[in-house]
């Protein structure tokens, strides 16, 4: 099975190149609203770590925001808890889809939180600032100051982009992003079987 990555800039396309390679996807930020909605065991650690905020369960993304714009350590408290559950959600995604020909893991901090794995295919998606902007200014309930609150947490991009296999120009139109993700799916595909005869022949000597 090969292990995809989408990487790049917050709003750069990261989801959406993800859903055009076609393969099973894990998406983190879809399951930490999961999370929220139906973990009761993080909902109690949530309100004894930050009871200013956490009232009500299911846990409202309103007041993660809040108390993530109120106080930056907030931010860390609400991170250590949730994301031990993301990756054994994640794990679980993994082994589910292991007789699939690969799967794609569309996770934000996928460097930071160590998720990479020695022969992962890392695709870089770039957009221009100026795209990237408009598209987060036109999201509901987008806030500047939680953006670069969030962003903070990041590594840099271009480590990213140095780290990638793949590196896709996001024009934000269709017909050319569909025609070089398809492009790249094609690559990844023939290499995997280039491996794979390589690995079989090295068996059989």
């Amino acid at each position: 099975m090969i292990r995809i990555a989408t990487v790049g800039e917050i709003g750069s396309g990261k989801s959406y190149v993800a859903k055009l390679l076609g393969f099973p996807i894990f998406n983190a930020d879809i399951e930490i609203n999961k999370i929220y909605k139906n973990n009761y065991k993080c909902f109690l650690v949530l309100r004894k770590k930050i009871p200013k905020f956490i009232k009500s369960y299911p846990i409202q993304k309103s007041e993660i925001l809040k108390s993530i714009f109120a106080n930056k350590n907030n931010l860390k408290k609400i991170t250590k808890t949730v994301h031990p559950i993301v990756r054994k959600n994640m794990l679980n995604f993994i082994k589910k889809n292991k007789k699939k020909q690969a799967i794609v893991l569309d996770i934000p901090l996928y460097f930071e939180n160590k998720i990479n794995k020695k022969g992962d295919v890392i695709i870089f998606v770039e957009a221009k600032k100026s795209e990237i902007n408009n598209r987060l200014k036109r999201r509901p309930n987008f806030n500047l100051k939680i953006f670069n609150k969030l962003k903070k947490i990041q590594l840099p991009v271009h480590f990213k982009k140095k780290k990638a296999n793949f590196i896709i120009k996001n024009d934000f139109k269709n017909v050319s992003l569909k025609k070089n993700v398809k492009v790249i799916k094609k690559k990844i595909l023939k290499n995997e079987r280039s491996n794979s005869r390589y690995r079989n022949n090295r068996s059989r000597s």
